[in-house]
């Protein structure tokens, strides 16, 4: 997926029209990614946050290995921040350690979403047959898409859009199957706002992932 040694020349002129974008996509990017950080905080349904998921603070006490691995890749909103914040005041390249980094928070998510996905795979999770089949898809299918874009076109983007395809497919992934799981969580508003936000910033950051593969065939 990324090159680790080096950038090759093309890969520094790519480099250097990262932050090219138009000042209003820049902020709505931003302010997408901030609205994530803080739905990993806020409850998502049932009154519990992401955050609660990972720690094992579910009501009832019934947290598992399933809360917590739905639950982390909420997380990838920050190392998204974080990157979206080079693109805009760097024009170095992120130092390999950091991009491994990223790599491997993306791969842990990637696999997380996959285990989370079993369940449902086997009959398992108790949902009706369209949200078992709305769970599969588009967890799957966001991530193999993904990886068969970058698979064969990934010489065409920079390291660094390399990176932010990673995060937002692994973000994208997890995210979409949450919503569907918890389309019908009953509660106050506030006990599901994090549901209600990421219904509105999953569509921005769908659109720079399209955005983001479409470049490698226009490269």
């Amino acid at each position: 997926m990324d090159d680790l040694s080096a950038p090759p020349t093309n890969y520094i002129s790519i480099w250097s029209r990262e932050g090219q974008d138009p000042t209003w996509v820049n902020t709505v990017i931003l302010l997408t990614w901030l609205l994530a950080g803080i739905v990993a905080f806020i409850p998502f349904a049932f009154g519990t946050s992401p955050w609660d998921a990972v720690t094992l603070r579910v009501p009832g006490n019934q947290g598992n290995w399933w809360h917590l691995l739905a639950g982390a890749p909420f997380f990838l909103a920050f190392p998204m921040l974080w990157l979206r914040l080079q693109a805009l005041f760097s024009r170095q390249l992120p130092p390999a350690i950091q991009r491994r980094f990223i790599w491997s928070f993306v791969g842990f998510s990637i696999c997380s979403t996959t285990l989370v996905e079993v369940p449902f795979l086997l009959h398992l999770a108790g949902t009706s047959e369209w949200q078992r089949i709305s769970v599969l898809s588009l967890g799957f299918g966001i991530i193999v898409a993904s990886a068969l874009i970058l698979l064969f076109r990934r010489r065409t983007l920079s390291p660094l859009r390399a990176c932010a395809v990673g995060l937002n497919t692994a973000y994208l992934a997890n995210t979409a199957l949450c919503l569907v799981v918890y389309a019908g969580a009953t509660g106050s508003e506030w006990s599901k706002l994090g549901w209600l936000i990421s219904m509105v910033i999953v569509w921005p950051i769908v659109s720079e992932l399209i955005w983001l593969l479409s470049q490698t065939f226009r490269t």
